[in-house]
């Protein structure tokens, strides 16, 4: 890292890098706990499960949205020693550094449905659409203000995967331009060749 520079991630693509295994691990779960009658019966399990997705979705992707504006709001240029994330790298620590908890939940999701099929999966793949919202707010916030916004790697929790924590004291921002993701964190389409 060039002197005096700071490791920079892409705060949509931190935000995003859950969605899709929080989402594919639990519409997984939700397909096998559907298969297992279960104490209150498959009916049941599956209306508490779609309750429990809309839920989800809702509250994880209006979660701290106060916080992201604020940080938003006071982002300071990025300066030219600052090193950017590339997106592959942000979404393979994120993922690293969850993966057992990705993995006991999802076997907390299978094991719960032997009392409510299908519902704790449900659950589970609501997080992960609530993250996809999330993302895409930050993505139209992005686009409406012409920059992406960065957080510092050390201030990220452990695990890398909170851009929003107390320890977050200010993000950084780029032209649109910057980076190898676009707005909201997906991956960059590349322009056609002429």
């Amino acid at each position: 890292m060039a002197r005096g520079g700071q490791g920079l991630v892409r705060v949509a693509v931190v935000v995003r890098a859950g969605a899709a295994p929080l989402w594919w691990l639990g519409v997984f779960a939700a397909g096998i706990g559907a298969l297992v009658p279960g104490l209150t019966g498959r009916r049941i399990g599956v209306l508490a499960g779609a309750a429990l997705f809309v839920v989800a979705t809702a509250v994880v992707a209006c979660v701290r949205r106060r916080r992201y504006t604020a940080l938003a709001r006071s982002a300071a240029r990025a300066g030219k020693h600052d090193v950017l994330q590339d997106r592959a790298v942000t979404v393979r620590t994120w993922r690293r550094g969850h993966r057992w908890w990705l993995l006991l939940a999802f076997v907390a999701a299978l094991g719960s449905a032997f009392a409510v099929p299908a519902a704790a999966g449900l659950l589970m793949a609501g997080c992960g659409a609530g993250l996809w919202l999330k993302s895409a707010w930050i993505g139209r916030r992005e686009q409406a203000e012409d920059a992406l916004l960065w957080v510092r790697v050390d201030w990220l929790a452990r695990g890398a995967g909170r851009p929003a924590a107390r320890t977050v004291k200010a993000y950084r921002s780029t032209g649109i331009a910057a980076g190898d993701a676009a707005p909201g964190g997906a991956r960059r389409k590349t322009a056609a060749l002429v």
